[in-house]
């Protein structure tokens, strides 16, 4: 299915990575990311579901420290949870038992703090 086109739709991120390999080998491992190579030897992505596109950066620094936090959707927060941390992974807020959202942050390896949501119910 293509993706959604539209004005304000949130389409394409830029990850920074110390080492794309192993960033890009983690996130098709935790979250079912499809890989491709550009041309010009750049590592790009699609999310899971084919409606976010983006890519690994060299030589920016990491979103180290939440100000808006990107979160990725997940069937099963505690198995992305085991996931994350088998591959490389930090959990930096673990999913909180009495929350009203089945939430976490993480860590990747390239240092950038992000989330996971699941879908209550």
């Amino acid at each position: 299915m293509p993706p959604t086109f539209g004005n304000g739709k949130i389409c394409y991120l830029e990850i920074p990575a110390t080492d794309v390999a192993v960033s890009s080998a983690f996130y098709a491992a935790c979250f079912g990311w499809s890989l491709r190579q550009h041309g010009d030897g750049t590592t790009a992505f699609d999310d899971g579901v084919g409606q976010v596109s983006g890519m690994w950066v060299l030589h920016r620094p990491p979103s180290t420290q939440p100000g808006i936090v990107i979160s990725i959707m997940v069937d099963s927060a505690a198995a992305t949870v085991d996931l994350i941390t088998a591959h490389g992974g930090q959990i930096v807020q673990p999913i909180d038992p009495n929350a009203s959202e089945i939430t976490a942050h993480f860590r990747d390896p390239g240092g950038n703090v992000l989330g996971i949501y699941q879908e209550p119910g």
